[in-house]
């Protein structure tokens, strides 16, 4: 995971210098002044990857090396089981379906719409949760 963290070392450095550049150039551009919305997005965002980084790099410091973190690891030292992928699932469809129906109800202040859709939300976030602990996949 060291790979991992110096990518996202490298675009906190990036935003880190992007943010005050961008501040300074719409300053300079605007009549009206600096861009706030921009310079707020790109802050955001050099602090949100910053998190992204020291994370990884906490982790990558306690665990074991993964055989592509190795200078001397080889192919087949990855070998083996890498997790569990679930082969198909409805319920992102019904979760994303329930989210429309509850931005459409706060767009038009339908809020019997909006406790319509939270129930209907909830139920299918549940399902997607609990999805593997019955029927055929389950283990």
């Amino acid at each position: 995971m060291k790979a991992e963290t110096w990518v996202f070392v490298a675009c906190t450095i990036f935003f880190a210098l992007v943010a005050p550049a961008y501040w300074f150039a719409t300053d300079a551009i605007n009549e009206h002044g600096p861009d706030w919305a921009g310079t707020t997005a790109l802050t955001m965002t050099a602090l949100l990857v910053a998190m992204i980084s020291l994370y990884l790099g906490f982790h990558a410091r306690r665990m074991e090396p993964r055989p592509e973190d190795r200078k001397d690891g080889e192919i087949a030292d990855g070998a083996g089981e890498l997790g569990f992928f679930p082969p198909y699932s409805w319920w992102p469809l019904w979760c994303a379906l329930t989210m429309a129906t509850c931005t459409f109800a706060i767009a038009l202040a339908a809020w019997w719409l909006l406790i319509i859709g939270l129930f209907l939300g909830t139920l299918a976030l549940i399902g997607w949760v609990f999805e593997f602990y019955r029927g055929e996949h389950a283990h």
